[in-house]
């Protein structure tokens, strides 16, 4: 089993140009997943989360609302299925 890097949300701003609110914004609008916590509650963001956010980026600079945004990704998600929809460890 190949664990996941995770990334704290400092780490997400700096690599994605991103400010905290506008992370914070996308998980509220159901753009991006919902971080997972750390015991003292710190946001961890798995890899896959920078992919993400640059298509949100990429639609945005086409003028796309962010509910256009989310049923397009949503579109994306269920034609791609992720490893564990798919049944794979």
């Amino acid at each position: 089993m190949k664990l996941e890097k995770l990334y704290k949300i400092g780490e997400v701003m700096q690599y994605s140009g991103l400010s905290r609110q506008t992370i914070h914004n996308y998980t509220l609008a159901g753009l991006i997943e919902e971080a997972k916590r750390t015991p003292s509650g710190h946001r961890l963001y798995a890899e896959g989360v920078f992919e993400r956010l640059e298509k949100v980026k990429v639609l945005q600079s086409k003028h796309y609302t962010l509910m256009q945004i989310k049923k397009i990704l949503e579109q994306q998600d269920d034609h791609h299925p992720t490893t564990n929809e798919r049944g794979e460890k």
